[in-house]
């Protein structure tokens, strides 16, 4: 009866939640600069009772907000930061909104919302049906840049929490049980000395030289490393023009490797390569490599609650134009994209959704002892507290993430019915939390299981790089 007033609610809010999600979309804001997706979040968790503290963890852009009282206390988790690049307008080609702009190409705009309204809605059955506990929304900011929720998970903000529940759109319906990479950030700056690339070469020092040295040097590395770890790297500045010797470069990197102790020796060997670039070039190097972080701890007692409520609630059904749209979408990729990745992750009978846009099937997780290549801050997390984050159907089938398609999904009916099919589903989960004192010890009971005496190493000293975030978002604008 709780759940069917919880889901009842969602769906008499259906307009007002996607507005929300359309809103944020809109916004597209770079992490650590959601300004106006985190103050829309707030205003509306205000507007229905929820006690709400903004700029928690030093992040301006950061929300705690909760509704009832004692224990237990459930989380959700919501992202809204957006990826440069990615712009999109609302259609099944690719056609940006903004050229070079942001986006919303990891669906994070419908992620925000699906635990806010998952919150608002037990909260409000909470109250209304006399059940003690809290429900606790996180708005979590910069995942895909500065792992908010590490910083928000290091200053303690998830010690007296239960369990915490997230959504990640994605292509499948699935409670995941894949663990996922650790990740670690690093930018590499050398600084040269300017001369006329013509007249007086022999008096330059190339900044852009060592940074080209070094990027090929980590290029034979990758023959040499684990085959699970994943590098990856941009140029951020390279120099003004062809007859100015660069004084200034610099790169930045992605270094990822299922766990720590197999990440660091990765990182200390591209250390050693840059400080060589820089020696090769008679350049000094600024390194700046941000710590690994954890990987994820995977829960089966609450992945089985979360499956159980999906197939409670039934998936989305969508309309004709919306499997027109994923059909024009579907024209935009190789058709040999879909059958690797459905191959890649070992999808249950794979071969019967080569030719499937949009999958509607919801699937018991069968992943456990695997890990995702990807990376998430949802990981940190789950050293903390019993942790899921179940993903929903709203990519194409065979799209990458990441992209254009993904942008434009997010952004229509969709990314609409998936928004509205996860925040039931949380919303389901975290109520059955809330009255199973049982499943929570289960639940507790396997995450120390699994983390076999290991713990996490909290420092709350860690800042977020503010200024670093601002100055990065002015240069994503794109022009209009």
């Amino acid at each position: 009866m709780i759940k069917e007033t919880a889901w009842k609610w969602i769906e008499d809010h259906r307009e007002e939640l996607i507005s929300i999600s359309d809103d944020i979309w809109s916004y597209a804001e770079y992490g650590l600069c959601e300004d106006k997706s985190s103050k829309l979040l707030a205003d509306t968790l205000r507007k229905y009772g929820f006690r709400v503290q903004m700029g928690v963890a030093k992040m301006p852009t950061a929300i705690l907000a909760e509704k009832g009282e004692g224990k237990p206390i459930i989380a959700t988790m919501g992202e809204y930061d957006a990826l440069p690049g990615i712009s999109n307008k609302r259609v099944p080609w690719k056609e940006p909104l903004v050229e070079g702009g942001m986006g919303h190409g990891c669906g994070h705009n419908v992620h925000g919302v699906t635990a806010l309204g998952a919150a608002l809605a037990a909260g409000m059955a909470l109250e209304k049906h006399g059940v003690e506990g809290t429900i606790r929304f996180y708005g979590t900011p910069a995942e895909e840049n500065f792992s908010g929720k590490r910083i928000m998970v290091n200053h303690g903000l998830f010690d007296d929490v239960d369990a915490a529940l997230s959504h990640h759109p994605g292509n499948l319906n699935v409670a995941t049980l894949a663990s996922s990479n650790v990740i670690s950030g690093a930018r590499f700056a050398f600084h040269g000395k300017t001369s006329h690339a013509a007249a007086n070469p022999e008096a330059g020092r190339s900044a852009l030289d060592a940074v080209e040295l070094m990027n090929v040097g980590v290029n034979y590395l990758r023959e040499h490393v684990i085959p699970e770890a994943r590098i990856h790297y941009v140029i951020e500045v390279g120099g003004g023009q062809p007859n100015v010797v660069p004084d200034y470069a610099r790169s930045h990197y992605y270094i990822r490797a299922p766990e720590q102790e197999l990440l660091e020796p990765i990182k200390k060997r591209i250390m050693k390569i840059a400080e060589g670039a820089a020696l090769m070039t008679e350049t000094r190097l600024e390194a700046e490599m941000s710590y690994g972080g954890y990987h994820k701890i995977p829960n089966k007692v609450l992945s089985t609650i979360v499956t159980a409520n999906m197939r409670q609630l039934g998936p989305p059904e969508y309309s004709v134009a919306e499997y027109e749209f994923a059909a024009k979408i579907a024209e935009s990729f190789p058709k040999e994209d879909r059958v690797n990745g459905l191959r890649k992750n070992k999808v249950p009978d794979w071969e019967k959704y080569v030719d499937t846009d949009l999958v509607t099937d919801i699937f018991d997780a069968w992943d456990d002892g695997t890990t995702s290549p990807g990376s998430t801050d949802v990981s940190d997390v789950s050293w903390i507290t019993p942790t899921m984050e179940f993903r929903t159907a709203l990519n194409v089938n065979g799209a990458p993430g990441h992209s254009w398609q993904f942008t434009a999904c997010s952004g229509t009916g969709i990314g609409h019915k998936s928004l509205i099919f996860a925040a039931k589903t949380m919303a389901g989960s975290a109520l059955d939390l809330l009255q199973s004192p049982e499943q929570l010890k289960q639940a507790r009971e396997e995450q120390i299981n699994r983390l076999r005496g290991r713990k996490y190493a909290q420092d709350p000293s860690v800042e977020p790089p503010l200024e670093k975030a601002r100055e990065l978002a002015e240069s994503y604008k794109g022009k209009k």
